[in-house]
């Protein structure tokens, strides 16, 4: 840190997820001075909608933020600035004036606008979306979200187009009151989720604003990753500290895991798997249905990422414990794992809900194969285990395709990343290093860098490489011949589940 910004020792970073809000704040070494968390409600009024009450999310994350402070026992004069990460997709519209919501939050998880977009694609807009967005047109993204807000509730429509009313993702939202209304802005990795920004030109994009009839005005300005929006209101806060950064919660995860190089890419491996390839300055449109998205903006400039999702991640060792009821808890699947050298020929395909890239079959059906009389509970939970590596293979093949750059480092977090003899298989089975930080609560961390960055509290990205330490690094071990076999074998089985449930 520099002498002018000696008195400010602190980062305070919140991370507002799906489920929960949290604050943590951290010291000029990221260790952790104190961390809250709440979780919130989650509103489902049909099937297959998913909401939030905007106002109780905020007061969460309001609340988490002041019990942090508070039982930190530091002055917030210290704090040289707040960081936010948050859930992607997720919209909220609200009244200028008033700050009232009108409407509860639609969730990313939301699929209410699935036919909304199955109409854009019938339409043959699905090639101009990609071109100009990176995206595929889904329910998913917030465009679709934001136009229903509009369409569904009574007299929304016509106050926005007279400016009475903002919409934005929930960092948006979260500056916004945050700030005490003083601060209507996004970030670029927020904006490039929406269906309606243009990562080439940096703007909202006036085809596509047109394509779902969203009037410009009431969407937020966007801005870098990394700058000094706003300050955090008194009234609201208790405290004036400079809001600093903003970034989507993947994006965030591949910051704190320091994947600064193209090449660099991370997985998170959750129920499913969040796979962010760096590609530099350069957008790869992807020929295998990957998403190219906005990894970063800082200085003025973009950065660009691969990204992909795996369906089933962690979800299968769960499926292990709570349906199948071979082991008790996560650890016991490592244990039983270790006890054979390998899975011996058994392959599960945990396509529970289909199969994502590259096969893109929403009809295929899990599957546990290969099995003779000498199988048992160990090699199915090695298989478990192997099913998650094989499907990160699939997408890094994918992202290597799309963008002609070899895989240089995979750097792990989430928690199935805890599994040493799975991690070992993972950098078998790629061919490549896997390292494991010694912090593996990557996304609340990348916001807290970013947020460094732009007040000088961290001068740059090599100052906080040296922040950023290796817990395990696992290299491949087995033979190029043998790992060609088994993923040959995987492939195999994949065909053996698809489109099962089609009708013949």
């Amino acid at each position: 840190m520099s002498e002018a910004n000696c008195s400010k020792k602190y980062i305070l970073a919140l991370d507002q997820g799906t489920t929960s809000s949290r604050a943590v704040i951290f010291d000029y070494d990221i260790r952790k001075i104190a961390s809250e968390q709440e979780e919130f409600t989650q509103i489902y009024p049909h099937p297959g909608w998913v909401e939030h009450n905007a106002e109780e999310l905020f007061e969460c994350q309001l609340n988490v933020m002041k019990k942090a402070v508070s039982s930190s026992k530091i002055d917030p004069s210290e704090i040289a600035a707040v960081g936010i990460t948050n859930q992607r997709e997720t919209v909220v519209l609200w009244d200028k004036n008033t700050g009232k919501p009108v409407y509860n939050a639609i969730v990313w998880q939301c699929r209410r606008t699935a036919d909304m977009a199955a109409s854009i694609s019938a339409a043959g807009k699905a090639k101009l979306i990609q071109e100009k967005t990176g995206l595929l047109p889904d329910a998913y993204f917030s465009g679709t979200k934001i136009k229903w807000i509009l369409d569904n509730v009574p007299g929304v429509r016509e106050r926005a187009e007279k400016g009475e009313i903002l919409a934005g993702t929930i960092d948006t939202w979260l500056i916004w009151k945050l700030s005490g209304g003083k601060a209507h802005v996004t970030d670029y990795t927020n904006a490039s989720r929406t269906m309606l920004f243009n990562i080439h030109t940096l703007e909202w994009d006036d085809e596509l604003l047109s394509l779902l009839n969203v009037p410009r005005c009431i969407l937020p300005e966007v801005k870098d990753s990394s700058a000094v929006y706003a300050s955090t209101s008194r009234e609201v806060c208790g405290f004036e500290v400079p809001i600093a950064s903003a970034i989507g919660d993947q994006q965030a995860a591949l910051f704190g895991q320091g994947c600064f190089k193209p090449g660099e890419a991370k997985v998170t491996y959750g129920t499913g798997c969040f796979l962010l390839m760096n590609t530099g300055t350069t957008p790869f449109l992807s020929k295998h249905k990957l998403l190219t998205t906005i990894a970063l903006g800082m200085n003025g400039k973009v950065e660009y990422a691969l990204e992909g999702s795996v369906f089933i991640g962690g979800a299968v060792i769960k499926w292990l414990r709570d349906e199948l009821k071979i082991i008790s808890s996560a650890h016991e699947c490592d244990v039983k794992a270790a006890e054979v050298s390998s899975s011996e020929g058994v392959f599960i395909v945990p396509a529970f809900t289909g199969l994502g890239a590259p096969y893109w079959d929403a009809y295929a059906r899990g599957a546990i194969l290969g099995l003779t009389r000498g199988s048992n509970n160990s090699h199915i939970c090695r298989a478990a285990l192997d099913s998650i590596a094989y499907q990160v293979k699939d997408e890094i093949e994918c992202m290597k395709d799309d963008s002609k750059m070899a895989l240089s480092a995979l750097k792990v977090d989430g928690g199935a990343s805890v599994s040493d003899i799975m991690l070992q298989f993972q950098a078998d089975i790629l061919g490549t290093g896997v390292v494991r930080p010694q912090n593996v609560e990557t996304t609340v961390t990348g916001a807290a860098f970013l947020a460094g960055l732009a007040v000088g509290f961290w001068k740059s990205k090599d100052e906080i490489l040296e922040h950023w330490k290796v817990e395990k690094e696992f290299t491949p071990e087995m033979c190029l011949a043998d790992c060609s076999m088994l993923y040959a074998r995987w492939k195999r089985a994949v065909d053996r589940v698809r489109s099962w449930e089609t009708e013949e």
